[in-house]
């Protein structure tokens, strides 16, 4: 279903092609993730980004698999790219599709100092009366949903403890505007393959502001949900912690994205990035 791939995006917050050239990159990231619903495996995702001091790119792709996929064969894409000013980051553009069986979605957002300059949905979102309206308010200082895994840590403030954690990511993913804001919750010890160390809790709440139908029971759980966590991991050779693991609870059960690998490259590496 391509609420499904939709629903990863915004979790993961997960997911098509656009240009993005930067000097040579000082650290990169590849983090290969298991979707479990209830305890049963029923997806993948495959995050990979590259950071140096002035930008970012992030690229990841999620598909449905095993038992689920003959249910619903869903999977997506998404890419974003962007700057670091001044510890915080600038996205500059972002481009994600998802597809089942029946139908299909591309969203692609070029944005500049956290305002949305163009946007283009294929197919458009269905226009519904009890949908709250997007503004041109809603389109600025936001980041987009694949922008929103990259989170800074302040310079001196350690990279495991609670300034990894409390913020608020204004994130607008083309058709909603919400927000998801982190509380730390403490840490822990992790270990998979390519790191094994301490990882920051962060209690997670979603707030819709624009572009959800507020009468849906969806939304409303979703706006009372007190089980959303995330556990950020250092990304080494950078001030960026990223999703180690994240755990929603659905109207159908528990859904958790964890790591079974999260490797870092600290080695400098050469130029563009792919066309």
């Amino acid at each position: 279903m391509l609420a499904i791939s939709r629903s990863w995006s915004r979790a993961l917050v997960l997911l098509g092609p656009i240009l993005s050239t930067y000097p040579a990159y000082a650290t990169s990231l590849h983090v290969q993730y298991g979707v479990s619903l209830v305890g049963l495996p029923i997806g993948v995702a495959s995050l990979t980004g590259t950071f140096s001091a002035s930008g970012y790119k992030v690229d990841g792709n999620a598909k449905v698999t095993g038992l689920a996929s003959i249910i619903a064969s869903s999977r997506g894409a998404a890419t974003a790219s962007g700057n670091f000013s001044s510890g915080h980051v600038q996205p500059s553009a972002y481009s994600t599709t998802a597809a089942n069986a029946t139908e299909s979605r591309s969203v692609r957002m070029a944005m500049a100092g956290g305002t949305v300059r163009l946007i283009d949905i294929a197919p458009p979102f269905e226009e519904r009366a009890d949908r709250i309206p997007i503004s041109d308010t809603d389109k600025k200082d936001i980041i987009d949903p694949m922008s929103a895994l990259v989170m800074t840590v302040p310079a001196g403030e350690p990279m495991v403890g609670a300034a990894a954690c409390n913020r608020t990511l204004p994130i607008f993913d083309g058709g909603a505007r919400f927000d998801v804001t982190l509380t730390f919750v403490g840490t822990r010890q992790v270990k998979t393959r390519g790191y094994a160390g301490p990882v920051t809790i962060c209690a997670a709440r979603y707030t819709p502001i624009a572009g959800h139908r507020p009468d849906r029971k969806a939304t409303q759980f979703m706006a009372n949900n007190r089980e959303i966590e995330t556990w950020l991991a250092p990304v080494e050779g950078s001030r960026v912690v990223f999703p180690f693991r994240i755990s929603i609870m659905t109207m159908i059960g528990m859904t958790v994205i964890e790591a079974s690998e999260f490797t870092v490259d600290s080695r400098t590496t050469s130029a563009a990035a792919p066309n």
